[in-house]
């Protein structure tokens, strides 16, 4: 497979983001990835931006690593004017995945008995999300040609990790769909994916540490290049247009497009258990 795409996902020193990055590298693609981890062992879990970049040109795509801290508008403007340099204004795609994800997240207890620092999710995660969007569709909307998607999750509709989590989630989903009304008439599409419960490294040292106490709850998890994979098959679709603006289970969507993980398991959504998506008013006000 060749592509001759143009890819940033951001917060891909590891999880998610390495895994989406990596899955969508072949021969012609150009995938930046971004992260602020730059350092082997200078940060708890493995992986930094570097490697992940290098993974991706292993595979036959051209990876980029920028070093680029998600609450700083100003790194955040310079990535994208590098982009629209080297790229000639394109990018076909903008995954954002950079979230914050503070050390108190799943520790038991109100949110008020947690640091006050529990709403750095609002700032990378949400604003984040909405700054770089802003920068994309700037390079998106001439060429009319683009994907943004967001990676969110169910704790948009049920209580996960507490409601600084639960209101970004809830915040990147509406702001997919109202995007999209902006987006539509340019040919740009924007969708929010709930991601699968995955094997990221932070999962599999959780594991380690509490042997037993997630495997049945891990046992249907995807690997960290499931979201990549999906999002191949999404820029490929043809029906992609008509799927702006919403909120999706990405396992669901997965389903449709005949996607399955890497070891040939058509992952199964937790729909039933987390509840659907919420469905956005088709009224448009001051568009």
């Amino acid at each position: 497979m060749t592509s001759s795409r143009v890819v940033l996902v951001t917060g891909a020193s590891r999880g998610i983001g390495r895994g989406t990055a990596v899955a969508l590298a072949a021969p012609g693609t150009t995938v930046y990835v971004t992260g602020r981890t730059t350092r082997g062992g200078s940060a708890p879990l493995p992986g930094t931006v570097h490697q992940t970049a290098a993974e991706v040109s292993r595979r036959g795509a051209r990876g980029v690593a920028v070093a680029c801290d998600h609450r700083d508008d100003a790194q955040v403007a310079a990535l994208f004017e590098r982009i629209a340099a080297e790229q000639g204004g394109r990018l076909d795609l903008l995954v954002n995945n950079a979230t914050a994800i503070p050390d108190e997240l799943v520790k038991p207890g109100g949110f008020w008995e947690k640091p006050l620092a529990m709403q750095a999710i609002l700032d990378v995660g949400l604003r984040s999300h909405y700054v770089a969007s802003w920068h994309a569709a700037r390079l998106m909307v001439p060429r009319r040609s683009g994907l943004i998607v967001m990676v969110s999750s169910p704790g948009a509709r049920c209580y996960m990790h507490g409601p600084a989590y639960g209101a970004g989630k809830a915040g990147v989903d509406k702001m997919a769909a109202d995007m999209a009304v902006d987006l539509r008439k340019h040919g740009v599409a924007a969708i929010s994916l709930w991601a699968a419960l995955t094997l990221t490294e932070r999962s599999q040292l959780a594991m380690q540490q509490h042997p037993g106490e997630y495997d049945a709850y891990m046992a249907n998890a995807v690997h960290m290049e499931f979201m990549g994979r999906l999002l191949d098959a999404l820029l490929r679709d043809p029906a992609l247009p008509g799927r702006s603006g919403v909120t999706r289970y990405a396992a669901d969507l997965a389903a449709e497009l005949g996607v399955r993980d890497l070891d040939g398991r058509q992952p199964q959504s937790d729909r039933a258990m987390l509840g659907e998506p919420a469905q956005v008013s088709g009224a448009v006000i001051g568009g």
